[in-house]
């Protein structure tokens, strides 16, 4: 169990990471952060480096058996933090008000537990993955050859869902989180004088047609195989001028499915909706994928480890809440493991994530690594 002493520091290392934010792709100090704090529980070995700045520590028991990755997420958001509070961000425009800091501190809470009573077979690793908030990370530590040699069987991870009651978990089997893409078509003519917009070749209608026509392609519904939603996110055209008649334009769609097949499929369809556009209106036209989540689902099995955990542990848990139309990075670690996804409310009235004035609870500090530590015991023992 996790003593008062253990609470105490983790809270302030988790308070000091939040102090200290650092946005997909630059995570240089929390990551060299997390390694220094590793180190001190003396697993068998620590790999920086995953896929950009991933750190991930490993606990081998010694004896054979399976690999149990549990995975936090090292990056914060670009948003201007406003809370009043002693530990808020001193990075300006930067901030962890999507609950990654709380993440990774359950994660390292989880390795003090391990260190202390090491399982009886197989291992677990502790996955600090960078770029979550762009989709980026988790592709790049799969992609990574020195992941190969720490490739999972099981997966998990817990995210924060404000929404929930304090300390009830939202998971179920199947679908937890939607793929997505951002699109970004961006069409190219020619400027003209105002008053003579005849001489160019302008966006403008192009982008009158595209944005119904791009919406229609998704129109959202029940989240079934079927489910499509097309959101129009921005839209330019020109510059802020009264004298110039556009020569460029560009729309941002976000495109949702609940599985990766349906994702290649509307794809496709935007990118011929748009190509048969713009040469309707004599453009150019070029594409910009980013943003890009593959599809998270639970695995029936990782589930059902999962819930006898939460069973033991007397967490009250169901399906409130999920699936849900959004994105998280996780579901690349469920393409070659039995992969689950776990919701971790902290109350019904908490802030939601990505506002500017929200924080993690660290009362959920011991309950989400209370979680971690019987799954791993469910599956490798206890030695």
């Amino acid at each position: 169990m996790l003593t008062n002493s253990d609470l105490k520091e983790l809270t302030e290392f988790r308070r000091e990471l939040h102090q200290f934010p650092e946005v997909s792709g630059e995570e240089v100090e929390t990551a060299r952060k997390i390694a220094s704090t590793l180190t001190a529980l003396s697993p068998t070995r620590i790999v920086t480096g995953l896929g950009g700045h991933g750190v991930a520590a490993v606990f081998e028991s010694g004896f054979d058996g399976p690999t149990v990755l549990f995975r936090a997420e090292l990056d914060a958001l670009p948003i201007e933090e406003l809370n009043d509070i002693p530990w808020s961000s001193k990075t300006p425009g930067k901030s962890h008000v999507c609950g990654h800091d709380g993440h990774m501190t359950m994660l390292l809470a989880l390795g003090r537990l391990i260190a202390r009573k090491p399982v009886a077979r197989g291992r677990v690793v502790l996955m600090f993955q960078p770029a979550e908030e762009d989709g980026s990370g988790a592709k790049a530590v799969v992609a990574d050859p020195a992941f190969q040699d720490i490739k999972p069987d099981w997966a998990f991870a817990i995210h924060i869902e404000p929404g929930r009651p304090f300390g009830y978990v939202s998971t179920c089997g199947g679908l937890i989180n939607c793929a997505s893409m951002g699109l970004a078509i961006k069409l190219t003519g020619k400027t003209a004088h105002a008053a003579d917009p005849e001489d160019g070749v302008s966006p403008a209608q192009a982008i009158a047609t595209l944005i119904p026509a791009l919406d229609a392609l998704g129109t959202g519904g029940d989240l079934d195989n079927d489910f499509r939603l097309v959101t129009i996110t921005h839209v330019q055209i020109g510059e802020p001028s009264f004298g110039i008649a556009p020569g460029e334009g560009v729309i941002y769609a976000t495109l949702r499915t609940t599985h990766d097949e349906g994702m290649e499929r509307i794809h496709e369809d935007a990118r011929t909706l748009a190509k048969t556009v713009a040469e309707e209106c004599g453009l150019s036209i070029a594409f910009e994928i980013q943003d890009h989540f593959a599809a998270s689902i639970n695995h029936e099995d990782a589930y059902d480890v999962a819930a006898k955990a939460m069973d033991a542990l007397s967490i009250p848990y169901g399906d409130a809440g999920v699936p849900m139309r959004a994105s998280e990075d996780f579901g690349v670690f469920g393409w070659d493991a039995k992969a689950a996804m776990l919701c971790l409310g902290p109350g019904e009235t908490y802030a939601a994530l990505h506002n500017p004035d929200y924080d993690f609870p660290d009362d959920l500090i011991p309950i989400g690594s209370a979680i971690f530590e019987r799954i791993a015991r469910e599956i490798l023992g206890t030695r």
